[in-house]
């Protein structure tokens, strides 16, 4: 998966289409992103002894093929590449050709 937590994404399809937000959680496993202020739902928490019952408010995750990575020169949606630099692999934007 090429987006990674912390990366700076903006929606491309669905409800929430056009909204930027940064991604607080990557699971690659199921190919689902978590972004900040995007796709939030209420989860509903059982009481214990120790904490009583509450609603919850938070984000829900959504399918990474609904976000695009934001250019950092740009502030457009780009597509991520890779640049080989030694032993390293870099990711880079494909727009702009920065590095991330």
């Amino acid at each position: 998966m090429k987006i990674k937590k912390g990366d700076e994404v903006v929606v491309i399809s669905g409800k929430y289409k056009g909204v930027k937000g940064k991604v607080l959680e990557a699971r690659p496993s199921e190919s689902r992103v978590v972004v900040e202020g995007v796709n939030r739902h209420k989860w509903h928490i059982k009481p214990t002894q120790e904490k009583p019952g509450q609603i919850v408010d938070r984000e829900a995750p959504i399918h990474v093929s609904n976000v695009a990575l934001v250019d950092p020169k740009t502030k457009k949606a780009t597509r991520v590449g890779y640049k080989i630099d030694g032993d390293k692999k870099i990711r880079v934007t494909k727009k702009s050709g920065v590095e991330l």
